[in-house]
């Protein structure tokens, strides 16, 4: 037996063994991410061929047109509107410009589903909208005059566009600020003007920022089920979810749910090149903010005028709308029951989640950080893989691999005991739990994360001299400083756990309701006045990461 003689082996030693029990368990986490998706390969390997021939004869290319229309152009409208309201606030000075660059957050606190429910009822037939439009015309009857529907292409278009473009808003202006601005002033004494300085320079070093904003937005696009299937759009996302509940297919909905990972490789695929060239943009020279143009009062009325645009169209109009129908059901009916239980539900379920998210993400980070190889950034990138993934691709996968291991318990049961547990993993919401964890733990890895890198390496060489292992220099030194961190991870995670439908509507347990699914039932009902409370209390939770954003993102340096 090897006998360690100094007191700095024996450190080495427990630092070593600490090391490898974190790195086994961020494994083990990344091994939990994987199970979704290898149990829909399984359940798409169990379908005849002759169902694939008619999922492809039949299904899948609508299927695919309406995603490739849908995404191609949430696409363009978010790059047009994101990066054109990133230049306004970056490059231009005029009032109200610091509270225009916060405002344009807001639409990421409202879920796409809760805005479509908001315009169907504002837009309808006989809503407050169109009645006030056929009172100015003169018109008496819908049938008289209507307005287009909304329920169309079209419409899901313009809805997603309006509450996504701050994916492409936020590192797009960014990147603005931290470009080379030696580059911008260069450009001013050989007498260029503004847009040609847009043109030549900051929008091609933008590029890169550009991409990642959109290939996020495609991905929320792709995860969209609530709005897609209010509006009309019959999308692969819709088609996964009414084979299976509609029909019963569970492995026709794999089948189709492996034809969509293909689109989410390929956005992973486009984001990470982005941001490779998006650090590229960027090296090898000391980025400088460029002085802002400052607007004549007139100018400046007007940028903030059309600035304000898609916050009156993708927060202020629908808010405030669901702010007016909740208000007067509240009078009418008051809190009932079913909504405190719901509410309920869903403040439980997104605590524990968040609690499991937020230990998992330590684990991870933090074994990446203590085992920084190769092999652990694998790890690290598989283990983030659930983000990127559909919902409803998720929710499926964990519903195939909860039900075998339900299916086995219950064998188990039943041959020792004589009794048969039931469907412990899915009846007890451990399963929507599981799919939580899987779906949000990059969230919590990336802001642990970034809490980590700020704490210096000498400090755990410090720790590590006064005699603390792996475990005592997370509990001594790092969790002390990474406290807000943590605090802004259990935020975000808490908010996407209120706020997220497709998942939980295939996998919550009978009689169990949250706020987005009652929602979701009544817009499906047409009674959009019974979701109104629900609708508003997950609009004011959503606030909350845009108010965090807002005080953490760039800031707006003066020149």
């Amino acid at each position: 037996m090897a006998v360690l003689t100094t007191d700095g082996e024996k450190v080495s030693r427990s630092f070593s063994l600490g090391g490898r029990v974190w790195v086994l368990a961020s494994l083990l986490i990344a091994g939990l991410v994987l199970v979704p998706l290898l149990a829909l390969a399984w359940q798409a390997a169990q379908g005849s061929e002759g169902l694939w021939s008619h999922l492809a004869a039949h299904v899948l290319p609508h299927a695919l047109g309406q995603t490739a229309m849908l995404m191609a152009g949430v696409g363009v409208l978010t790059a047009l509107i994101g990066t054109s309201a990133a230049w306004l606030v970056t490059a231009h000075e005029f009032p109200g410009r610091r509270l225009l660059e916060w405002a344009l957050l807001l639409p990421l606190a409202v879920p796409t589903y809760i805005v479509a429910y908001a315009y169907l009822d504002l837009l309808h037939p006989l809503g407050p909208v169109q009645s006030l439009v056929r009172a100015a015309l003169g018109y008496d009857s819908p049938r008289d005059f209507r307005l287009p529907d909304i329920r169309s292409m079209t419409g899901a278009i313009l809805l997603l566009s309006l509450v996504l473009y701050p994916y492409v808003y936020l590192p797009t202006r960014a990147m603005f600020m931290t470009q080379a601005g030696n580059l911008v002033e260069v450009a001013r004494t050989l007498g260029t003007t503004r847009r040609q300085i847009f043109q030549r320079v900051a929008l091609p070093l933008a590029r890169p920022a550009i991409a990642v904003g959109v290939s996020l937005a495609l991905m929320e696009t792709l995860n969209d089920i609530g709005a897609s299937e209010f509006l009309g759009v019959r999308s692969l996302t819709i088609s996964v979810y009414t084979t299976w509940v509609t029909r019963s297919d569970l492995p026709g909905a794999a089948q189709i749910s492996l034809a969509m990972l293909l689109l989410v490789v390929a956005l992973i695929s486009l984001e990470r090149w982005a941001r490779r060239r998006q650090r590229y943009a960027v090296s090898g020279q000391r980025a400088r903010s460029f002085a802002r143009e400052r607007l004549s009062r007139r100018a400046g009325l007007a940028a903030l005028g059309l600035g304000l645009l898609p916050v009156i169209f993708g927060f202020l109009l629908p808010a405030l709308y669901l702010a007016v129908e909740a208000w007067q059901r509240f009078q009418f009916a008051g809190l009932s029951d079913r909504l405190m239980i719901e509410a309920r539900n869903t403040f439980l379920l997104s605590a524990f989640a968040t609690v499991a998210v937020l230990v998992c993400g330590l684990v991870v980070a933090y074994a990446s950080r203590v085992y920084p190889q190769r092999a652990m950034q694998i790890v690290h990138r598989v283990a983030s893989l659930g983000y990127a993934m559909p919902g409803t691709i998720l929710a499926l996968g964990i519903l195939i691999a909860a039900a075998g291991v339900d299916r086995w318990i219950s064998q188990t049961g039943r041959a020792m005991f004589g009794i048969d547990p039931g469907l412990v993993l899915i009846g007890s919401g451990v399963a929507l739990g599981y799919a939580y964890l899987a779906r949000f733990l990059a969230i919590s890895i990336g802001s642990v994360e970034a809490g980590l890198t700020r704490i210096p390496r000498s400090y755990d060489q410090s720790a590590r001299t006064l005699g603390h292992g792996v475990t005592g220099m997370l509990t001594h030194v790092h969790l002390p400083l990474s406290r807000a961190a943590l605090a802004a991870a259990g935020l975000l995670v808490f908010v996407d756990c209120m706020k997220e439908l497709s998942a939980t509507l295939l996998l919550r347990p009978l009689n169990f309701e949250t706020l987005a699914t009652h929602l979701y039932g009544e817009a499906a009902r047409g009674t959009y006045e019974e979701a109104a409370l629900a609708a508003w209390a997950i609009v004011l939770v959503g606030i909350l990461p845009v108010i965090l954003l807002a005080r953490v993102g760039p800031a707006s340096s003066r020149p």
